[in-house]
This record gives C-alpha cells, sequence and structure tokens, in this order.
C-alpha cells in the first residue's frame, strides 16, 4: 500500500470538549500514542493559529486544529527549561522550570527564559524582541509572561495591580503551620549582600502583602497556597521566614532541610487582562506532585 503523502497540514475540527492529548489520539488512530505525544512536544500542533504544546490544554467544538511538518517544530525544539502556554501579537505566556534563570546575570547571560525566547522569536522575523514584564527566581517554577513590545511591557508594568486579576503560589515550608490562614506585611529592601531584609518599619523599604492558607501538613513540612497583594523581590521567601516556616530547600532564607533537592516554590497561577483586547486570560501550571507527597 502507497503511503499517504503528509506534507501538506492535516486540519482537525473539534466536535465535543476534550484535552488535546485524548483528542489527538482519537482523531489520530493511525499514529501512536508516544508519536503523537512526540508530535505535541515539536510544536507541530497549532489551535485556533496559535502553536501548543500541553497535553492538557482544553478544546471545545468549532476549534481549528492544524498539524504540520516540522517548520514550527525546528523553532521550539531549542527551548530548554520551558514550555510555551500562550502566545498572540502581544505576549508570550510560558510554564518555567526549576532552576532556569528568567534573565540574564553576571554569572550566565545564555541559557535563561529571556535569551531563549528572544531567539525563538526572531526566528520567525530578526525584528522581533521579547520584553521582561515580571521575573521568577531561578528556583522556582512555574507560570511567567513576556511582552513582544516596549509599548505592552510598559502598560502592563504600570497598571501591574489592575492588570493581574490573581497571582496564586504553592509553597512547601517546613514544620506544622498551625494558624490556617493569615496575611504578612512588612517592609522590604535590599541589602548589600543581594539578601532581602524584612523590617516592621515604614521607613525600612517598599510595603511587602502575603496572604497565606494550609492545604495540608504532615507536622514536618506544610503546604501552603500563597496568594500575593504586592510582588516585590524574594518576597514569599522573606516573609515564610518572617512566621518561622522557611520554604523547604531555601538556605538563604533559613530552610535546613532540601527534600525536594530544589526550592519549594511554584507560581501555580497567573490569571490577566490582556493588555490589548481586554479579555481576562487565565493561566495554569500543575504543582509538582513531590510538593503533596512530602507534606501528606
Amino acid at each position: 500500500m502507497p503511503r499517504k503523502n503528509n506534507k501538506k497540514p492535516q486540519h482537525l475540527l473539534v466536535k465535543e470538549t476534550s484535552q488535546l492529548l485524548p483528542f489527538l489520539i482519537q482523531s489520530l488512530p493511525e499514529t501512536g500514542r508516544n508519536s503523537v505525544k512526540s508530535i505535541l512536544k515539536r510544536g507541530q500542533v497549532i489551535v485556533d493559529d496559535e502553536v501548543q504544546t500541553r497535553h492538557n490544554l482544553e478544546v471545545h467544538p468549532g476549534q481549528k486544529i492544524q498539524i504540520v511538518k516540522n517548520k514550527i517544530a525546528k523553532r521550539t525544539s531549542t527551548l530548554h527549561g520551558l514550555e510555551i502556554l500562550h502566545e498572540d501579537d502581544h505576549i508570550i505566556v510560558i510554564e518555567k522550570s526549576s532552576g532556569l534563570l528568567s534573565i540574564a546575570s553576571h554569572k550566565e547571560k545564555q541559557l535563561t527564559a529571556h535569551r531563549q525566547l528572544m531567539n525563538y522569536v526572531k526566528s520567525k522575523n530578526p525584528n522581533n524582541r521579547i520584553y521582561i514584564v515580571h521575573r521568577l527566581d531561578r528556583d522556582t517554577s512555574g507560570v511567567m509572561m513576556f511582552a513582544k513590545s516596549e509599548d505592552v511591557k510598559n502598560t502592563l508594568q504600570k497598571a501591574w495591580k489592575k492588570v493581574v486579576k490573581e497571582r496564586t503560589y504553592v509553597a512547601l515550608v517546613e514544620g506544622l503551620v498551625k494558624k490556617r490562614q493569615g496575611s504578612i506585611e512588612s517592609f522590604l529592601r535590599e541589602s548589600k549582600t543581594l539578601k532581602m531584609i524584612s523590617s516592621q518599619n515604614p521607613k525600612g523599604g517598599q510595603k511587602a502583602v502575603t496572604h497565606y492558607k494550609v492545604i495540608q501538613s504532615n507536622g514536618k513540612y506544610t503546604l501552603l497556597e500563597v496568594q500575593l497583594e504586592t510582588g516585590r523581590k524574594n518576597q514569599i521567601r522573606v516573609h515564610m521566614e518572617d512566621i518561622g516556616h522557611p520554604i523547604a530547600g531555601d538556605k538563604k532564607y533559613g530552610a535546613n532541610t532540601n527534600p525536594l533537592k530544589r526550592l519549594g516554590l511554584h507560581a501555580q497561577i497567573l490569571t490577566f487582562v490582556h493588555p490589548k483586547s481586554g479579555k481576562v486570560l487565565r493561566f495554569e501550571s500543575p504543582v509538582p506532585r513531590s510538593f503533596y507527597s512530602n507534606s501528606k
């Protein structure tokens, strides 16, 4: 039997609500499950004109899906430690792995989220650029957003408190947090050693407010849901040390243990108003299972 000519993109139409991976497996019965996963990973799946790589992306009736050859795959295969969750003409939202810098430091220039995304957009057009809107610490994983123009970056940063509707983290902290929920408020400033110092003195820095509630605890560790009211550098890390429950693996801010072999902090949810369309977009990154298993 002659092989089918697969050079042209395949076009699929969603007829009922499903997650992307199960939909593709059902729609491509002659393609093995592992091959379908590889097609997704390589960035060969386009949903409504946007490259998608998430297995659990929800697709709905009427949405159009294309499966292309390696043209787009070549652009995304060079991305390490990050996954693109959403891309349009104005922003890129990613899921960043622990250990990847958001932007270059004096020690690391090349393998950063910013540099990789800059190379990615330039591969489409040499004039394209990427701009930092906010940052995640190197060892914090989860959802992060970049702008594709200086105008959009400025719009987002100037109205950040109004634009961002939800910014939720999950933190694995040392010890038993007895208070089921609470708020921490202090003033933060950076020391000469680049460590953030917390103070109750209003003249001691920028105001920082963090809200938390307990998810579960085994006494040795507690898993917290953390909401940021302000977004200061190392804010959650400092505030957890303030209440006597430093984040697991955070030696800089008082931790004595490192059960995850990484910082126990994950940016789970980012919900914001799109700077151009005005639509509210919500992105969620699954919490690593190890966070739950170490607090049961």
